[in-house]
């Protein structure tokens, strides 16, 4: 991932004069009205699958062949609370762990996220001297920009949220390190490879201490959300941090509660998501999933085994994903930089992989910005949407996130997206806001 620095021979707004600046936001305004004229209706506010990517799945409508898996499990009927083997230790191999490690649910890594959280909350976990909600106060680390689905969860259960920067190479380590050493402190969210929204990758130095810090918290936890790990947009495709091995080395082996799932992979709310953590993390997962749950859906389990036919077949099916998404994350970049090189009012990622790019605007406009870009029919994602209770304090943060229009649509909305950041960073400059 890098950040937009480069100048061009546009001039920073903030060199312009007075008079100049009047006339150059006079004619965003009428930029302005000319793309309302348009009538557009795009959307830029989740990270779904577009058609074309879905359409690459289809196959699994016909599937699975067969009612039986290798072993001879009838996968029509109940048990295997842990999931299909096969279909496990496809996954071990991608995400870097043995068989037993990983556990197949049903379609929502969220719903594992929360489940894990739930039970942390009722029972504690294998490290925990009580239930969590015996402790007079839980907190989480949350590295930001985030993904917002974490932190309204934690929200729900009245968790105390705690910002660190999210840099290059994954959280603010120096923070991280400062705040564990609060008992209170139960608790870090982190999507390690392409993360959301910035696309930032979590190195091994940054994983290396997370994974071996000592924390005043016994049962402190690594929620690890490998959402994006196989979505590259390169053929450099980076390589996600082996998070368990490094914390069973370290002496911590409880510590990480990896996530992932296929649910933009293959169709998303009918994919399969996987945790994978320490052995006892597995049994008291697993211990507290049987009142839950008598097996996951098996059937589908097969038909993705049979679709992949192996880890290299989830990796081939991968690149045919990047083939789609990749000229997007182009339009995207190709837009801001025609627009607002040079001009100082906005930096934005170049991810690698992921399904954001993080846009900061000037101090003060990302809401003004998010706006005008509905009053122009472009919806975005609110702006603070990436910090905890959408509290941006710098109001700056927007992410974009242009998986699921076609090229033209995306192209579209992001020149008029251009054009809003540059009204709203002319009207913040010239005292005109709002």
């Amino acid at each position: 991932m890098a950040i937009v620095t480069e100048q061009t021979a546009a001039a920073p707004l903030s060199s312009l004069s007075p008079a100049e600046l009047e006339t150059f936001l006079e004619t965003q305004r009428t930029a302005y009205a000319d793309l309302q004229a348009h009538g557009l209706k795009l959307d830029l506010t989740r990270g779904k699958p577009s058609v074309e990517q879905l359409d690459l799945s289809n196959e699994l409508l016909e599937l699975p062949k067969g009612h039986k898996d290798s072993g001879g499990v009838d996968v029509r009927n109940y048990g295997g609370l842990s999931g299909l083997t096969e279909l496990r230790e496809m996954f071990a191999n991608l995400l870097w762990v043995e068989t037993e490690q990983v556990i197949a649910g049903g379609n929502s890594s969220l719903t594992m996220m929360h489940d894990c959280l739930v039970q942390l909350f009722l029972h504690g976990g294998p490290d925990s001297p009580r239930p969590w909600s015996k402790e007079e106060t839980v907190k989480f680390i949350c590295p930001v920009p985030g993904y917002d689905r974490h932190f309204t969860m934690l929200g729900n259960y009245g968790i105390e949220m705690i910002p660190v920067p999210m840099n290059e190479d994954g959280p603010d380590i120096a923070a991280v390190r400062e705040l564990v050493t609060d008992p209170a402190v139960k608790g870090i969210w982190i999507v390690p490879t392409y993360a959301n929204p910035s696309g930032a990758v979590c190195s091994q130095e940054v994983a290396t201490e997370l994974a071996s810090m000592e924390t005043a918290a016994p049962d402190f936890r690594i929620f690890w959300d490998n959402a994006y790990a196989f979505h590259h947009l390169t053929e450099d495709e980076a390589k996600s941090v082996d998070i368990i091995t490094l914390a069973s080395g370290s002496g911590h082996p409880n510590r990480p509660l990896m996530f992932a799932s296929t649910s933009k992979i293959t169709f998303a709310g009918a994919g399969v998501a996987f945790l994978a953590a320490s052995k006892a993390n597995v049994d008291w997962y697993l211990a507290n999933q049987q009142f839950a749950s008598i097996g996951p859906d098996k059937v589908n389990q097969l038909r993705h085994v049979q679709f992949f036919g192996s880890a290299d077949g989830v990796r081939e099916h991968m690149r045919k994903h990047r083939d789609i998404l990749a000229p997007k994350f182009a339009a995207v970049d190709a837009a801001l930089e025609s627009a607002l090189a040079g001009r100082e009012v906005a930096t934005w990622s170049k991810p690698s992989g992921g399904y954001f790019v993080n846009l900061d605007v000037l101090d003060g406009t990302a809401s003004r910005v998010v706006e005008l870009a509905k009053g122009a029919g472009i919806a975005l994602t609110p702006a603070g949407a990436s910090f905890p209770h959408g509290n941006d304090p710098r109001d700056r943060n927007i992410r974009l996130a242009p998986s699921f229009p076609v090229l033209a649509e995306v192209e579209t909305a992001m020149a008029g997206v251009a054009t809003c950041v540059l009204l709203a960073a002319a009207e913040k400059l010239s005292g005109a806001q709002g």
